[in-house]
């Protein structure tokens, strides 16, 4: 322990990590930049900030000040001690309504205010795509904005009273006047009086340096405004007075479309007369093919307030009307103005994707200009980037004239960094001549902070500097930031990554098969670490039931990143610290869906795990769960189902097992099926003489919920379907050249039936090589039926996820890999496309449940909504993981995480429901961990349709 740590841990009531696990956290924020910490604090109060601002002065090591991490300008990364105001002061003290004001400590969440003020008929007014983690600590430090700046401005116009400590130590009440402000500031700005009346642009989105004409006394010497957007670099906020705004009753939403971006720039400024409360701009590039906006090649979004729904809608079609737009809709449906919302705010992950897959990235994120500029800014801007060879795709806040855009810049080579840096220079040149700041939004950090003379002026530069020394003499506070700033192209936090490609076992197809490549998908935007109120419907589990940021989805690709780089994290794949973050990800794969760079942290974990125990003793857990399907065919071979269930059901046996098992002593163990699907399968004629579907056996169905299976069959041949089982399927080839038909012959693949496999359990356990092994015979049996146009219909989520994404990725040198893959059907895809004019029978009852995440997360689910429709089944299933997971809930350590998940929506859901609710669960672990927590028999889709077709005359 070295002496600042001890020191620290003496004077500290919060959390002191010096470990390399919380010291890897936070080597990065959203940007491009990197920067390692000597170590983290935690601190509980304003005493323990003090006190550790009184520690790190007395050793000479800085401090830097974070919120949620999203900074994209690298102000939230720092070598000394860095604050992590999360964990510890983030309570909302207190909100008047009457006053219209809230005192918020800075760790808090941005939507926890929201929240809070939301039935007083009140909001905060900025609110940031990020709104979802971001705090209000952060967005005070960036003076952040949002889409609603037309309307409700920046957070400076929100912040009444600040409460901030010193590096000093001194303890101020920052407000209008002088009589909070440290000594000699009004002294600095009575000198300068000319200077800051016109050294300043004027523009709405004005973020970079110091707003020290907030002090001007025309502005009534506004301390606390001055202080925004200051970046950590003068003084610790501790707590904060922000004033809340009345929100709309309804609102209406007008998405105006216009030939390309250029022509919805020109247009933005002139809606501003109709007050709108957002005027924000996306082209084309960043808008998912199936979203459902009107003609056009870029959009405004355009959002109305009333008081009622008609007067929003009405000041929206008055704002269609006044617009020259090639096509427009108007949206009043909350559910549908939250999925265009949604595109708008997801754009900052997936602007980091050009339209081929290559790689863009942050530096000149947020430029703003006069509004009525925007249009000829944004085309001399596309010039600046063709001459450079550049691409990227301008999206934002269109009416603020803030431009947010991703940039293909080369950030792996010398001549690539040479070139970011040339580039930025010019379009800080181009931005001044338009009368812009470099900084609309994101402050300026180390992105932009070296180029501020180009803005400004070396004498305002140099009066930023002698402010800083007012605030903070020693330098002790976020150094190298805003003034005496490090060089733009250092401290990249690319260069540390290997330059060749790691040898891997997937084949990671988006990334070109670089596994680095894929891990630097995380640029830290941290929608990860959202709650269900205001989050994506799966993504992380682990997270929101722990509330640690090594237990994110970004959490856990920054260790990945730091074990690539080898610095900190210096035991590559043997990494301890590596094995510990991934040991409580459920593998739900709801990243790969619900993060806007498409992290896929299951596959990286099952990679990392195949890696990590590669010559190394396993958990007894990859034993007995990881390699289930082997277990349990030795169990049906040998009849032995009756005596292991009977051996399960006494408790001291049970325990044994379960010990030696690696599984929690918490969970019963499941029974097995006396009699396996396929053995059922066997006894029965087979019926059906329309469309022939494979129905996959999954280890699941076949070993311990047949009755799924069986209900399948019944509902699939009840649709006129004829089914058949892998691989002993009585199929017919195509037609050959001369028209005749080849019979295949079933009896020499007899003795693989039941072998067919997903490989689920060998990769959620990481055992990649006998995964291959199993997966190459899987195709090996399903070769007859890949030679035909049969599909194949798989019951088990899960396995339907690992056969459509899993198999291709790991063998992606098998042709036959991808073929299958591309046949599979979940059970209401089956039926919607090859029996389209069947119709279930009725059943209208309501419905209650969870999507299963895989479902939610590779397969999607319109189908099945569709279905649940047609049969009467009424009302939405949750989101969420169930928390089960196949085998990560079995396992021995992880019961109380498990629980916890399945009681965020689950469970609650579950037990709300009417007395008539059906409760559905198509994966066996959402059956099995309703059955164990809830005492619920949860049922497969396939079964109550089954049900309810037998209950037919």
């Amino acid at each position: 322990m070295t002496d600042l740590e001890a020191d620290l841990r003496k004077a500290v009531r919060g959390e002191v990590g010096f470990d390399v696990t919380s010291r890897a956290l936070v080597t990065m924020d959203a940007s491009n930049y990197r920067r390692v910490p000597l170590g983290v604090v935690a601190p509980r109060d304003a005493d323990d900030v003090a006190a550790v601002l009184e520690v790190c002065r007395s050793h000479g090591v800085p401090v830097v000040a974070r919120g949620g991490g999203t900074s994209i300008a690298g102000q939230a990364t720092g070598t000394g001690v860095v604050l992590d105001f999360t964990r510890h002061m983030n309570r909302l003290v207190s909100l008047d309504p009457e006053a219209r004001t809230a005192v918020v400590q800075p760790g808090l969440v941005l939507d926890r205010l929201q929240d809070a003020a939301a039935p007083h008929g009140l909001r905060f007014g900025p609110d940031p795509s990020t709104h979802s983690r971001c705090t209000l600590g952060g967005m005070i430090g960036n003076n952040s904005c949002g889409s609603h700046s037309v309307a409700w401005g920046t957070t400076a116009d929100s912040v009444a009273e600040l409460a901030v400590v010193t590096a000093r130590g001194q303890r101020l009440r920052l407000g209008e006047g002088w009589a909070g402000a440290p000594a000699g500031l009004r002294e600095l700005v009575d000198g300068e009086l000319a200077r800051l009346r016109t050294g300043f642009p004027d523009l709405p989105r004005r973020i970079s340096g110091y707003a020290l004409d907030a002090l001007l006394p025309e502005h009534r010497a506004d301390v606390a405004r001055s202080f925004c957007g200051s970046e950590g670099t003068l003084g610790v906020l501790t707590e904060a007075v922000v004033r809340l705004v009345e929100a709309p009753r309804a609102r209406a939403l007008a998405v105006l479309g216009y030939a390309d971006e250029g022509a919805a720039a020109e247009a933005a400024a002139g809606l501003l007369v109709h007050r709108p409360l957002t005027v924000e701009g996306m082209a084309a590039d960043l808008v998912p093919s199936a979203a459902a906006l009107p003609r056009g090649g870029a959009w405004l979004f355009v959002e109305t307030g009333g008081s009622s729904g008609s007067e929003a809608r009405a000041r929206a079609e008055e704002i269609v009307r006044a617009a020259d737009v090639l096509d427009a809709h108007v949206v009043t449906d909350p559910a549908g103005q939250r999925a265009l919302w949604r595109i708008r705010e997801d754009a900052s992950g997936t602007a980091t994707r050009m339209l081929d897959g290559s790689e863009a990235w942050p530096g000149w994120e947020d430029c703003a200009v006069p509004p009525r500029r925007l249009g000829a800014y944004l085309r001399d801007f596309r010039g600046l980037l063709g001459a450079h060879g550049l691409r990227g795709t301008p999206y934002g806040h269109f009416g603020d004239g803030c431009i947010h855009v991703r940039i293909d810049f080369d950030l792996l080579t010398r001549a690539g960094i040479g070139r970011f840096r040339r580039f930025s220079e010019e379009l800080a040149e181009l931005v001044v001549a338009h009368g812009g700041s470099l900084s609309g939004e994101h402050g300026d950090g180390q992105a932009r902070a070296e180029l501020l003379p180009k803005m400004y002026g070396d004498e305002m530069v140099a009066l930023f500097e002698r402010a800083k020394a007012v605030w903070d003499p020693d330098d002790l506070l976020n150094p190298g930031m805003l003034v005496r700033p490090a060089p733009l192209d250092t401290n990249l936090r690319f260069s540390v990554l290997p330059r060749k490609p790691v040898d891997v076992a997937f084949g990671y197809p988006a990334d070109g098969g670089d596994f680095s490549a894929a891990v630097r998908r995380c640029v830290g935007v941290a929608k990860c670490r959202t709650t269900p109120s205001s989050g994506p419907a799966v993504m992380c589990p682990s997270f929101r039931a722990t509330g640690e940021e090594a237990h994110s989805t970004r959490g856990r690709a920054r260790l990945l990143h730091e074990m690539l780089a080898g610095e900190l994290v210096t035991d590559g794949w043997g990494s301890t610290e590596v094995r510990d973050a991934l040991d409580l990800c459920l593998s739900c794969k709801g990243c790969r869906s619900d993060c806007p760079v498409g992290v896929d942290m299951a596959t990286y974990k099952a990679e990392f795990l195949h890696h990590h125990y590669a010559g190394r003793r396993r958990p007894a857990s990859h034993h007995s769960m990881g390699r289930l399907p082997e277990w349990l065919r030795r169990v049906d071979r040998l009849r032995m189902a009756p005596v292991v269930n009977a051996l399960a059901a006494v408790r001291p046996l049970a325990a044994v097992a379960k010990r030696l098992g690696g599984i929690t002593p918490e969970r019963r163990i499941p029974r097995v099926a006396s009699v396996t699907f396929s053995r059922w399968w066997d006894r029965r004629n087979t019926r059906g003489t329309g469309d022939l579907v494979v129905l996959w056996p999954d280890t699941f169905t076949e070993h311990l919920s047949p009755s799924v299976g069986q209900a399948a069959v019944r509902v699939l041949e009840a649709a006129g379907l004829r089914v058949a089982l892998p691989p002993t399927v009585h199929l017919e080839k195509p037609p050959v050249g001369d028209g005749r038909t080849v019979a295949l012959d079933p009896v020499s693949l007899l003795r693989g039936r039941g072998r067919v496999c997903c490989g689920l359990t060998y990769v959620s356990t990481g055992q990649l090589d006998r995964a291959r092994t199993v997966l190459r015979r899987t195709l090996d049996l399903m070769t007859p039926v890949l030679e035909t146009p049969a599909p194949v219909v798989v019951l088990e989520p899960s396995c339907a996820a690992a056969l459509r994404t899993d198999l291709p990725e790991l063998l992606h040198d098998d042709p036959r890999a991808a073929r299958l893959a591309s046949r599979v059907l979940t059970f209401a895809e089956a039926l919607e496309r090859l029996a389209p004019d069947w119709r279930p029978p009725a059943l209208n009852r309501p419905v209650v449940g969870q999507t299963h995440c895989h479902q939610h997360a590779v397969l999607g689910d319109t189908a099945d909504r569709r279905l649940r429709e047609a049969a009467g089944l009424t009302g939405d299933l949750s989101g969420g993981c169930c928390g089960l997971a196949g085998n990560f809930g079995f396992e021995k350590g992880h019961f109380e995480v498990s629980r916890a998940c399945a009681e965020e929506q689950l469970l609650p859901s579950v037990r709300q429901a009417p007395e008539d609710a059906v409760v559905l669960a198509d994966g066996f672990s959402c059956r099995t961990q309703l059955e164990q927590l809830a005492g619920v028999r949860g049922r497969h889709l396939a079964e109550v349709l089954a049900e309810a077709l037998a209950q037919q005359p």
